[in-house]
């Protein structure tokens, strides 16, 4: 195939325009708000699991405190009924025996049952300040998650923005360039490798294999018109004044 060499050429420009849109995609694709957008989800999912688990502390202590207090009252009730059973007076001595061990008894299990309540007055206190702690986490991450939202969406607009220029300089380009020549191109693309690459130092600019002696000499006898080849990645390579040759 042959094309006039200043044509060529423009097949640097393309392959430098594909580069940049390659790279665009590739942030596009990597934005590191993501990262942190991920990262910030774990640590909500994790506080709610804690705000979660607190609040279900929090219930259990409750009822189980209503229990006690519930008891403590029936207790306390008892003793005052007792008590003014005894300040009565009137009882047989065995009845009175009964009725002050009794009040003892009571005495003994309120005061133990209310030590308990103040256990629990402790843990509930302990479980409201988790509860608390969780929600403002939860609270605090929520900001932070929209705050990298916004960043992120501002990323893509710029990238997007510089996508839709890169796209625009290489239809401009793409237009310059015969349509064979083009089609080369295109298609050494598809397959995944570098369309294009300069021919300099005897390397291949694309693949960047330093090319043999015989094959430098080969390029060197052929017109500046030829389309060369990268024997070793397929590339064409676009010869200029740096190629040295």
């Amino acid at each position: 195939m042959k094309v006039d060499a200043g044509v060529q050429r423009l097949l640097l420009d393309l392959a430098d325009s594909d580069a940049e849109i390659n790279r665009l995609e590739h942030r596009r694709k990597n934005l590191p708000e993501n990262a942190e957008i991920a990262e910030q989800e774990k640590a909500i999912d994790a506080a709610r699991d804690d705000l979660v688990r607190a609040e279900i502390s929090a219930e259990d202590l409750g009822r189980e405190y209503r229990r006690i207090e519930s008891e403590v009252t029936g207790m306390a009730n008892r003793e005052a009924k007792d008590s003014k059973q005894l300040a009565a007076g009137g009882l047989a001595p065995k009845a009175l025996s009964e009725l002050q061990h009794e009040l003892a008894g009571l005495g003994r299990r309120r005061a133990a049952f209310e030590e308990e309540m103040l256990t629990l007055m402790e843990q509930q206190e302990a479980v409201e300040a988790e509860r608390d702690r969780a929600a403002a986490t939860i609270s605090h991450l929520e900001e932070k998650i929209a705050d990298t939202r916004v960043r992120r969406d501002q990323s893509l607009a710029s990238i997007e923005e510089d996508l839709t220029r890169a796209h625009e300089k290489r239809d401009t380009l793409a237009a310059e360039i015969d349509a064979d020549l083009l089609a080369v191109y295109d298609k050494q693309r598809a397959n995944g490798r570098i369309g294009a690459g300069l021919l300099r130092a005897r390397r291949c600019g694309a693949c960047r294999m330093e090319l043999d002696r015989g094959t430098i000499a080969s390029i060197s006898a052929a017109l500046s018109d030829e389309v060369i080849r990268c024997e070793e990645c397929g590339a064409i390579l676009v010869r200029t004044a740096e190629s040295g040759i």
